[in-house]
């Protein structure tokens, strides 16, 4: 039998992995990328009798082959917070699927090994920019200000390093960060004892925040701004980080950051108010390549021609 762990490539994938791994100890076959890569169920050569675990990417986005895993007589285990469509009702499916606007994967699983490794389910709340969902756990759990404050700055460092047009954009391979990050029961022990890690993460996404503090919104009212990034390795890695501070900064108003492509399209982040997390779910489904969830989605392939028609929507959605 071989094990398969399929992975977002981003703080809330790899810690939701980190805990089931602690927890229940295998060796598998990794299988991840960057964090806008969801469609990765289609990488997987399973056999009958392999056991397939998913976190984090779309059970909607991946329905085709989720199928195709599950006639083959594959077991599957399914945790993720993103939309999932109709959930087949398959013997050979276990799957925790919670869509509400304030939890992630690391919760889902966090819930189901009843707070075992909870201080990594804090770690990817944050880095999924749901500070009030890390807050309420961590106090749960009696972590301290100083503490929570460190498990903020490394979910926001690993959601970062999430971030790219493809793996040569990120700083460190996410299969990679995961293998250093199970080593350890509590990310407060890694931040005590892989300083040279934390530094390069920490020194980039500086470095790179540094670059995008200098960027004028392209529209901005009350409701709403949006942003356009450059076509450079920068960008592409800070263009979540970015939205989410953002967003933080300006709870009450939406917020689109628009990364240019090769392509002569855009890649697009949008994030709902944080003070009222609906809609951008709705908002990016209008357009071909759109998914995510309420409170933050995106849209792989944005037309530059199609960019008034998305802002006009923008506009709407939030107005």
């Amino acid at each position: 039998m071989t094990n398969f762990d399929v992975f977002n490539g981003d703080a809330d994938g790899i810690c939701s992995l980190v805990q089931l791994r602690l927890a229940e100890p295998k060796s598998s076959v990794l299988v991840t990328g960057v964090k806008r890569d969801i469609e990765l169920l289609q990488r997987v050569e399973a056999q009958s009798g392999d056991q397939v675990v998913v976190l984090d990417i779309s059970m909607d986005k991946n329905m085709t082959a989720l199928m195709e895993l599950l006639d083959k007589e594959v077991n599957v285990v399914y945790a993720d917070h993103h939309q999932s469509g109709i959930i087949p009702n398959h013997k050979n499916l276990q799957a925790y699927i919670d869509t509400s606007a304030n939890t992630c994967t690391a919760l889902i699983v966090n819930q189901s090994l009843n707070n075992q490794y909870a201080e990594w389910a804090v770690t990817a709340a944050f880095g999924d920019n749901l500070f009030e969902s890390a807050y309420q756990l961590a106090t749960k759990i009696g972590l301290d200000e100083v503490d929570t404050d460190r498990l903020k700055t490394l979910g926001t460092y690993l959601n970062y390093n999430g971030y790219g047009a493809s793996l040569d954009d990120l700083l460190i391979h996410p299969a990679l960060l995961y293998q250093h990050l199970v080593k350890y029961a509590s990310p407060l022990a890694f931040l005590e004892d892989t300083t040279a890690l934390f530094s390069q993460l920490e020194s980039g996404f500086l470095h790179d925040m540094n670059l995008a503090a200098s960027l004028k919104p392209v529209h901005c009212d009350e409701h709403t701004a949006a942003y356009i990034l450059p076509n450079q390795k920068w960008a592409r890695r800070v263009s979540g980080v970015y939205s989410n501070n953002l967003a933080n900064n300006f709870p009450d108003r939406a917020h689109a950051v628009l990364t240019e492509k090769f392509n002569n399209h855009y890649l697009v982040s949008v994030r709902a108010p944080l003070n009222n997390k609906q809609g951008a779910d709705e908002l990016v489904s209008k357009f071909a390549t759109g998914g995510g969830r309420k409170a933050a989605a995106g849209i792989n392939e944005l037309p530059k021609t199609q960019l008034s028609e998305f802002l006009n929507q923008f506009k709407q959605q939030f107005c």
